[in-house]
């Protein structure tokens, strides 16, 4: 029994070892440990950038006549506006730190994690459903523009994509405004919700957000997808003029195994990386489209922070987007590794 025990316990210990020892292992702990450095340098320059910013919060109270001095000295202290901005910053970095507590904001009398919490959920759905809905349209298009070089098909699809980069994000939004203006009530121009959600069955709740879904989730699609396939289209290009494409089609495999097997495999590295910078943007990019469609995400939440100089909801939205960017690009540089084999994770930088 005891040999069996330490047969196991050794058999564990060995597990770990290869698995702390693994290259791909190796690199996420080097990666998370540069992460948690690049978070506090982050974190530092920006609570410094905001104290540098002339006036705060409480300027805007005290030209309200109805707030007693009394009442902005007590505000003052229980903010901690009072101190040195050095001192404000080393007690909010150990709060994050101790106890995951990003302060409590000015403007709502809530914990700033409370309120990220909340707000989040609505902006990653649609995000997130806006970079697939954009992948799922745009990559099959680029591959078809490549191949059709120089086609009808290939001209109609380049013309679509100036279009759809010449529009600003916020033109288009404001087109499908209008649009959806023109034929009310087809599609909601704004919430998230129907005001009667509550009463609907679960398929019915699910409905009731896609519905309301539709036209933000177009408005950010629709630049990010004409990008995308103008990105894919030249990348399929580059790659269907290489030595090695000829060589598979000089042994006679089909056009489509060369196209799909050899040539987007070796085509979508680039567009990999993309994919990392799309996901650190998902907290930013959505605020042209929430702030038209008045879709309740972080957006319009952050954007009313900086205005009102709201500082610890500043500090946590801008903690979150920086977290966002390093997890974004350490997933694309593992997705690069499991889409090319032959990738050094340590030649990555």
């Amino acid at each position: 029994m005891k040999f069996l025990l330490s047969s196991q316990s050794n058999q564990l210990l060995i597990g770990l070892k290869n698995w702390l020892t693994n290259e791909t292992m190796l690199y996420i702990i080097k990666r998370v440990l540069q992460g948690v450095l690049t978070l506090l340098l982050a974190s530092f320059l920006s609570f410094l950038i905001i104290q540098i910013a002339p006036g705060n919060y409480l300027d805007t109270l005290k030209q309200n006549p109805n707030i007693s001095a009394d009442t902005l000295i007590s505000l003052t202290q229980r903010f901690g506006l009072d101190k040195p901005w050095y001192e404000q910053y080393s007690k909010w970095l150990f709060q994050v730190v101790t106890h995951l507590d990003f302060g409590e904001s000015f403007v709502f009398n809530r914990s700033v994690i409370s309120l990220l919490s909340e707000r989040i959920i609505a902006t990653l759905l649609l995000s997130i459903t806006s970079i697939t809905l954009t992948w799922i349209i745009a990559l099959p298009l680029g591959v078809l523009s490549a191949v059709k070089k120089n086609s009808f098909i290939d001209k109609i699809l380049r013309v679509i994509s100036y279009l759809g980069q010449g529009f600003p994000s916020f033109i288009t939004a404001l087109l499908l405004l209008i649009f959806a203006q023109q034929i009310s009530p087809i599609l909601p121009v704004g919430d998230m919700i129907s005001i009667n959600h509550r009463e609907l069955s679960f398929l019915g709740k699910i409905f009731d957000i896609g519905w309301h879904m539709i036209l933000p989730t177009v408005a950010l699609s629709i630049t990010s997808f004409a990008g995308l396939m103008r990105l894919t289209r030249g990348q399929m290009l580059d790659v269907m003029r290489q030595d090695y494409i000829q060589t598979a089609r000089a042994k006679g495999l089909s056009e489509d195994k060369v196209i799909y097997v050899h040539g987007l495999r070796n085509a979508i590295n680039p567009l990999i990386t993309l994919l990392g910078f799309e996901f650190a943007s998902l907290l930013g990019g959505s605020f042209i489209a929430e702030f038209f469609f008045n879709w309740p995400g972080l957006g319009t939440l952050i954007l009313g922070a900086v205005q009102a100089q709201d500082l610890y909801l500043v500090m946590g939205s801008l903690t979150m987007g920086a977290t966002m960017l390093i997890v974004g690009n350490l997933l694309a540089d593992l997705l690069l590794k499991v889409a090319d084999p032959r990738i050094k994770l340590e030649n990555l930088k």
